[in-house]
């Protein structure tokens, strides 16, 4: 696949892969606050489970003072950010705009819009959703600092529920995805189910 890096100063921002229908509205969306730090749903990127990561919210990624854009390069692991097209259907760790993940859902579905309007059409307001794949200790590439790579379906042929990194894999391959390096870099934890629960939905 043909990778390309993609930098926008809007962005100063299992083993399988799962087919839409498969999806249960019971999966967690959205991000809750507790204080000063929010808590997200994503994916364990090796097996497909959910875990949840907390970002203290002076390091957000889109925050106007993220000092961690600049930590070394070596010390941090990939967050992929995949975007669905609008029509599919199922629940997302992020859905909407401005969503239940508003400090970046409209950011995020904007950059789908301008690099591959004919997939995700011209109002980010149609684009319902993305999912957070992460690696985790021990089977994953797992680090505090994460940079995140945004991923952009090519055809809306091509659109499957995509939750490890073998799923990934396969869609680079194929063609399927196209990978944008945000540029971003910052820091989260991964949490247990019951910090998300407990916090106040965004």
């Amino acid at each position: 696949m043909s990778r390309l890096k993609f930098l926008t100063t809007a962005l100063a921002t299992v083993a399988c892969v799962l087919p839409i229908n498969a999806l249960a509205d019971s999966l967690p969306s959205g991000e809750r606050t507790h204080g000063n730090v929010s808590i997200e749903p994503a994916y364990n990127d090796y097996d497909g489970s959910i875990i949840y990561l907390l970002t203290p919210n002076r390091l957000a990624p889109l925050g106007a003072n993220n000092p961690i854009n600049n930590v070394n390069s070596h010390a941090v692991a990939p967050l992929f950010l995949v975007v669905y097209p609008p029509g599919t259907p199922g629940t997302f760790n992020c859905m909407g705009v401005p969503g239940n993940c508003p400090d970046h859902d409209p950011t995020i579905a904007g950059v789908a819009t301008a690099v591959k309007p004919g997939v995700y059409g011209t109002n980010p307001g149609a684009v319902p959703g993305h999912d957070h794949l992460v690696g985790v200790r021990p089977t994953g590439d797992f680090n505090v600092p994460w940079h995140v790579y945004i991923e952009l379906f090519t055809s809306s042929a091509a659109v499957t529920h995509i939750t490890t990194l073998s799923g990934l894999q396969a869609a680079w391959t194929s063609g399927s995805l196209l990978e944008l390096d945000s540029g971003i870099t910052f820091v989260c934890s991964v949490v247990s189910q019951n910090a998300y629960l407990a916090g106040t939905p965004a």
